[in-house]
């Protein structure tokens, strides 16, 4: 928390994204508009669990919320009376439950495609150092080896992106660039895309029978969760890799784990997993070929910026009673949170 100099019957925004600070760009346009701000980042609450955040709710009477990944459960949103908005930051909101928001008359809004750039890089990044082997060439040089595997060239392979959505179709595009044959799957595909670059739309079982690398780009729901599940892992082609940079629960782990064990697999490549962080007993850390980065896809300075400035003018937007851009249910959210 910090002391504000606002009125004290300024609206509050409260701001729980972890990398956001008190004077940055985020706060300045908040009290610019005539808000005062309370920070209240895991750093900054004592502890870092759900009743440290409800506390900080309470004490702060906000009316607004820049939030940042931690569980925005029912308790927590309506531990102030006063919430109109939750603005998160970054595209993925499976840690609101919206529902409830629903019930409180609480706005709901996202940031899509602010990161859609970093995230895109950092799979391509994951692609090269899946094919070319790059962080246990550097491991092995750092204990005194000098060994030379053949890795694989990108140019040739096909690339499988399942979910065509703007990350996936900025991913698809990296994968073109480069030399790569690349297919998709979507339940509702960008007609114009596809004619555009040639990308072709496949089902889901056909993209993981016909692809060297499988990206993920789907958000997770009820009809997400673990959808690449044993079934799904048996689908791929014998030595491909599964790259996942949306979200964890998207994969079962133990049935990755047992195909990496059965070598149906030549790896994988995470930057978000079930639990974060990885848990130390996860048998995904017993495999050489996985790569787990700490969900740093999205954590690029121009990224971040993008996406908190979006979600604070979405949370400027319904205090002053506008609809925002991103509303994850215009239909019912905002008529209860009474924006036009």
């Amino acid at each position: 928390m910090r002391a504000d100099d606002m009125p004290d019957d300024a609206p509050c925004v409260l701001v729980t994204t972890a990398y956001l600070q008190p004077g940055g760009e985020v706060d300045q346009l908040l009290r610019d508009a005539g808000c005062r701000t309370v920070f209240a980042r895991p750093a900054d609450r004592h502890g870092t669990d759900e009743q440290s955040l409800r506390d900080a709710f309470a004490r702060a009477g906000a009316v607004g919320v820049v939030a940042g990944t931690d569980p925005f459960t029912s308790e927590v949103l309506g531990a102030s009376p006063g919430l109109r908005v939750v603005g998160r930051c970054g595209a993925g909101y499976d840690n609101v439950d919206v529902a409830a928001a629903a019930r409180l008359g609480i706005a709901v809004t996202h940031s899509p495609g602010a990161n859609r750039i970093a995230v895109a890089e950092h799979v391509l990044g994951l692609l090269v150092g899946c094919a070319r082997g790059i962080p246990q060439s550097v491991a092995d040089v750092r204990a005194g080896g000098w060994s030379q595997p053949s890795g694989r060239e990108l140019a040739g392979a096909t690339l499988g992106v399942v979910g065509l959505g703007s990350i996936g179709r900025t991913v698809a595009r990296l994968g073109l660039a480069i030399g790569m044959r690349v297919v998709g799957h979507d339940p509702f595909p960008d007609e114009a895309f596809l004619a555009e670059t040639g990308v072709t739309a496949l089902p889901l079982e056909e993209v993981l029978g016909e692809a060297d690398f499988v990206t993920l780009h789907l958000a997770l729901d009820t009809s997400t969760r673990h959808l690449i599940d044993a079934a799904a892992l048996r689908r791929m082609r014998p030595g491909a890799y599964l790259i996942n940079t949306a979200r964890g629960g998207i994969v079962d782990e133990q049935a990755l784990a047992d195909a990496l064990a059965e070598g149906r697999l030549a790896g994988a490549a995470l930057d978000v997993t079930e639990q974060e962080p990885l848990p130390s007993d996860s048998p995904l850390r017993a495999f050489d070929n996985v790569l787990v980065t700490g969900h740093i896809a999205g954590a690029t300075a121009e990224a971040r910026s993008r996406s908190s400035l979006m979600a604070a003018r979405q949370v400027l937007d319904v205090i002053a009673g506008r609809t925002p851009e991103h509303l994850v249910d215009p239909g019912t959210v905002a008529a209860r949170a009474g924006v036009r």
